[in-house]
């Protein structure tokens, strides 16, 4: 990785680290494009089986690099190239198998709110703050709005794009922007407790049940529910649930190791 972002293996769970404190960690060439280097190798990484994004700094991500874009003005096709690579990147983090957890410190606006909203979890530190202040500037947040209103609901939404005000952690937890606020300075300790534990888990159980829930999403209630039975059928006939239900009745941990020596697909198991 570039000296821009970190990209650590911590047991199953890949730990991405916005290196850029001086830039605020601005979304910049070099970051959108040393993201999508280190998500490729995510996704084509067996021993990932979860991916958590932090932070150096007072500042989570201020979205793209506003100084650049000043620099490159009239540049429609540098404008085009960022823009195409930051959906990219948002994109990928959407479609990853692995879930994505946020770990917010300071304030993540623009763009890196957009960053905040495409992860699947989000945890946000108390005085984490989150913005979309493209109206401000002249610049309505429509890039962002992709990833915001598939958040949140479209009045929460709505609230940020078009008022541009800074909003604290409990309100972005009350919109569904963030999935938790802890203690300020604990966001990433909470966001590695939840990503261990979802990578204990069977690793195609977890990545077949979020690209599932991402599927559905856009089909009617019919057609969903099918594609949900559909997947529920194959998991019943699994190894991984016989092992989990019984060591429910049990009343034991489950063995998922043992049980996943029958799939073909991952015959080591979590690990």
């Amino acid at each position: 990785m570039t000296a821009s972002l970190r990209l650590q293996l911590d047991g199953g769970v890949a730990v991405l680290t916005l290196a850029e404190p001086a830039t605020r960690n601005a979304l910049s060439e070099a970051m959108l494009q040393a993201l999508a280097d280190a998500l490729a190798r995510i996704e084509a990484d067996a021993c990932a089986r979860c991916v958590v994004i932090a932070a150096e700094g007072p500042a989570f991500c201020a979205g793209h690099d506003l100084k650049a874009f000043q620099a490159h003005r009239g540049e429609r096709d540098y404008y085009a190239g960022i823009f195409t690579r930051c959906a990219e990147v948002m994109t990928r983090i959407v479609r990853l198998p692995q879930p994505v957890i946020a770990a917010v410190e300071g304030v993540a606006t623009a763009a890196g709110c957009q960053l905040v909203a495409a992860c699947d979890l989000a945890v946000a530190g108390a005085a984490a703050r989150f913005a979309t202040p493209g109206v401000n500037i002249g610049l309505f947040c429509s890039t962002p709005a992709v990833a915001l209103t598939r958040a949140v609901g479209p009045k929460a939404a709505m609230r940020m794009l078009l008022t541009g005000e800074m909003i604290d952690a409990a309100t972005a937890l009350s919109m569904g922007l963030v999935s938790m606020v802890t203690s300020e300075g604990d966001a990433l300790d909470k966001a590695m407790t939840w990503a261990r534990s979802i990578a204990e888990k069977p690793a195609h159980v977890v990545q077949e049940g979020k690209a599932a829930v991402r599927a559905q999403r856009d089909l009617d209630l019919d057609q969903a529910y099918a594609l949900a039975s559909g997947v529920m059928i194959e998991h019943m006939l699994d190894p991984a649930s016989g092992e989990g239900i019984a060591a429910f009745l049990q009343k034991r941990k489950p063995d998922w190791r043992q049980a996943l020596k029958a799939c073909a697909a991952d015959p080591s198991g979590p690990g």
